[in-house]
């Protein structure tokens, strides 16, 4: 563990990783239009969301590391996950709605893009690595579960109202059908709306590390925030983000404890059939 990434081992054939809780700005700070605009697409509260991950012998990886500094969830030599549809880059120069993130409108060149890219981004994707392979070594088959949350209402990426449970699997090739299935099988039992490979098909994690072939399992879960906090209708620095409320979080992470108990029964059934 370091200053900025947290990694908390389990025994369990399950990773959860959490790529964009983190708020610090590190050493770019002031940089920034303002604190407050450079964190406000931080997927709040998400590692308290799934702070039960370690009761089932998951291992959690986390950088503290804001996205607005360094996105770890994005192509490295920032070629677009979703052409043609708006999106952030991997040092992003825009919020989700479109606003400046730097003084002046401008960004960091690509000699500065290098520097963040070696101090948080490889580091971030080699200690994954690390972890797969050490609980390969255990189980033969593990699930990386990419762990995210979004406001319900980003018109600029996406119409209408984003469906409380967003799976993500690059169109099947990051993980096996039935893994894919069994998720969407408990998002469906919670009553809540669910979607398979819609808007958010998955990032630069699953799309990297999904390798089912070789007893890899990536799946990405992108969350409505509206499951665990009051969304408002224009967010500010007077009312964002909103407080992480329990009662609301307790339901919703009833279907979530759910889902990591699939991910960890999985692993083991795929590997005592042999299977790939």
């Amino acid at each position: 563990m370091t200053d900025w990434l947290r990694i908390d081992c389990g025994a369990a054939p399950l990773i959860v990783a959490i790529p964009h809780s983190g708020t610090a700005l590190a050493d770019v700070g002031d940089s920034f239009v303002s604190p407050w605009l450079a964190r406000k697409d931080t997927d709040w509260w998400v590692h308290r969301l799934y702070a039960f991950a370690r009761d089932l012998g998951a291992t959690t990886v986390r950088t503290r590391i804001s996205r607005s500094v360094i996105d770890v969830n994005r192509d490295p030599l920032g070629v677009s996950l979703y052409p043609g549809m708006a999106t952030t880059e991997l040092c992003p120069t825009t919020t989700f709605d479109g606003e400046a993130l730097y003084r002046g409108g401008g960004g960091p060149d690509d000699a500065e893009i290098a520097r963040r890219r070696a101090r948080w981004f490889d580091p971030y994707h080699a200690a994954l690595a690390g972890e797969i392979a050490r609980l390969r070594a255990l189980h033969g088959h593990v699930v990386v579960y990419d762990a995210h949350s979004i406001r319900s209402h980003v018109p600029r990426l996406f119409a209408g109202e984003l469906p409380q449970f967003n799976i993500g699997t690059n169109g099947g090739a990051a993980c096996a059908p039935a893994l894919a299935g069994a998720i969407a099988e408990r998002c469906a039992a919670s009553g809540d709306s669910h979607v398979l490979d819609g808007r958010f098909r998955g990032g630069w994690t699953i799309r990297h590390h999904g390798r089912p072939d070789r007893g890899v399992h990536a799946v990405q879960m992108e969350l409505a925030m509206r499951g665990y906090l009051d969304e408002p209708g224009r967010p500010d620095e007077g009312n964002w983000p909103s407080p992480f409320d329990p009662p609301r979080a307790a339901r919703l992470g009833t279907t979530l404890f759910a889902i990591l108990k699939a991910c960890v029964a999985f692993a083991p059934s795929r590997t005592s059939r042999g299977s790939s």
